[in-house]
């Protein structure tokens, strides 16, 4: 007896992203871990050196009522009685660890902008009393204090020689800070409202980067008592970056993302728009090649440091704050405004070949040796690969036509896999069972039937075969017509279905012909020579229209 064979299932190639080798390296991380912070994360930062832990800065008030208060007229009596509490602290995550292995928690107001130096041992971090402290990784209490600002610090961070800080304030200042006797170095008060972001040159030890809500980005040289290059964004400044060459860099603020060429002057190259709410930070991957921008839009796109197009993007359940990719690019942090922390490791690339067991050789290796080859009187055997069939090919099997009809038209199949539910009709048709699966059915299976070719006959890959279910089922279910308000109601969305898509044939066949007209006015023109005359004159060539 024959075998069955099982009902080949016409399938389309669908239009989708073209996956590209950005795609496949950028798609190689991990199901995300989510942590749940106190509250926004500001701002995560990866120490330069292993074991690659990253420190969180967040800040919140936490409180025990529901209600909204004024706490300005309570004291600190009255706010420990109502049990309202306030967490402010930077929280040091291990590479793998889902859970603080250090905290940093000596704030009295909110803490901002937590950056490790260049060898990791210590840390810097700002806050909404305007001091600036400075951590030592393998302690608890601040090495330093520095005082000057007067109003909150959200920009702090180390130049490239280790022995200074960088901040910038609410207070619209700029300060440069010396870490062995804590003092001020000097101050720049170039910026007309809050200084948000900034960043540090590792090129030049004395020059660093800030960026402030008045729409500029400074550019600033230790050496001299006034920035050297002031740059328009447009926007209020969100976040800036320093190529590692230190010739280009990066401002993000509004929608879009700026690069510009600093060794000209501050001179724009690219102008960047592919965001549709604010972006909020930046970041390069480990070689320069790619840069990172997250925003409030809830995405993270990648691009090309060439080209400037994006290669990839993320998107994520909330409004982006702050984004850190790891040396190697092996984790990927993101910040968002509801307190998640999102962390995807990468895929480890010996996974495959651990996961591949030794296979065993065969029994002519053991016999014949590894290196012999069949020969023309040897006969392969091979044993058959048995295949699983699955419901409607059983009850196909078994000729129950209409429960194979009903197999198909579960909502599993007929709303996610239509392919497959007319595959089946196809063979039901080629079997010439088809209008004995279609008969005998009642009113809910006779609605499941016609809203289902309702919907997919304007489809040009099952409209052949739904047209012909469609005309079985009215030759067959005519004369109950009016006896069912459902059905009824059906069959007339049907007939709009149909009817709109004459329409739109007829729209597309009058398409074609102006598009034919206009192929041929603009046509080649013919070229006719005339004969010769008897002299030796050159032929004369006239072009004629037709």
């Amino acid at each position: 007896m024959a075998l069955y064979k099982p009902v080949v299932v016409q399938t389309c190639p669908r239009l989708g992203e073209r996956i590209t080798q950005d795609t496949v390296y950028w798609e190689g991380y991990k199901a995300p871990i989510q942590i749940k912070e106190f509250g926004a994360v500001n701002k995560i930062d990866f120490s330069p050196v292993p074991p690659r832990n990253y420190a969180v800065t967040a800040s919140s008030r936490v409180s025990s009522f529901s209600e909204v208060f004024t706490f300005l007229s309570f004291s600190w009596y009255h706010m420990r009685k109502l049990n309202v509490f306030f967490l402010y602290q930077i929280h040091i995550y291990g590479r793998y660890s889902h859970e603080p292995i250090k905290t940093f928690s000596r704030f009295k107001d909110a803490a901002y902008c937590g950056t490790y130096r260049d060898d990791g041992n210590l840390l810097v971090a700002g806050s909404d009393e305007g001091i600036i402290r400075l951590f030592d990784i393998s302690g608890k209490a601040p090495l330093r204090q520095f005082d000057g600002h007067t109003k909150p610090v959200h920009v702090a961070g180390f130049l490239s020689d280790k022995y200074r800080i960088f901040s910038g304030g609410d207070d619209y200042s700029s300060k440069l800070w010396d870490i062995p006797s804590g003092t001020e170095i000097v101050s720049y008060r170039e910026h007309t409202d809050y200084v948000r972001c900034g960043c540090a040159s590792k090129v030049n030890a004395d020059v660093f980067v800030t960026g402030s809500y008045d729409h500029t980005v400074k550019l600033f040289d230790a050496r001299t008592k006034s920035s050297i290059i002031t740059i328009e964004h447009g926007q209020p400044v969100e976040s800036v970056l320093l190529f590692p060459s230190g010739g280009l860099l990066v401002s993000a603020g509004g929608r879009y993302v700026k690069v510009w060429d600093v060794l000209k002057g501050g001179q724009l190259l690219v102008s960047l728009k592919n965001h549709h709410k604010t972006v909020t930070c930046l970041c390069l991957n480990s070689s320069g090649q790619r840069l990172l921008s997250g925003s409030l839009d809830r995405h993270v796109k990648i691009y090309s440091t060439t080209s400037y197009k994006v290669v990839h993007s993320f998107s994520y359940a909330a409004p982006i704050l702050s984004l850190a990719l790891s040396p190697e690019d092996e984790t990927i942090v993101v910040g968002m405004t509801n307190g998640v922390l999102n962390i995807k490791h990468r895929k480890p690339e010996e996974g495959k070949e651990k996961s591949q067991k030794k296979r065993q050789p065969a029994y002519r290796t053991y016999m014949r040796g590894k290196t012999y080859m069949p020969k023309q009187e040897d006969f392969s055997v091979s044993k058959p690969v048995r295949r699983a069939l699955r419901k409607y090919d059983k009850l196909l099997k078994s000729f129950d036509s209409s429960k194979a009809l009903d197999a198909v038209l579960e909502p599993s199949i007929r709303l996610h896999t239509p392919e497959v539910t007319v595959a089946v009709m196809q063979e039901l048709h080629r079997r010439g069972t088809l209008r004995s699966a279609l008969a005998g059915r009642d009113e809910k299976q006779i609605n499941l039937l016609l809203t289902f070719v309702a919907r997919r006959v304007i489809e040009p890959r099952f409209t052949s075969i739904l047209v012909t279910v469609a005309d079985i089922i009215t030759d067959i279910y005519q004369p109950v017509l009016g006896q069912s308000a459902i059905v009824d109601r059906q069959f007339l969305r049907l007939q709009e279905a149909i009817g709109k898509e004459i329409d739109y044939q007829g729209e597309l066949l009058e398409v074609l012909g102006m598009m034919d007209t206009l192929f041929a006015s603009f046509a080649e023109k013919k070229v006719t020579s005339l004969e010769e005359t008897g002299s030796n004159s050159p032929t004369e060539i006239i072009e004629t229209d037709e």
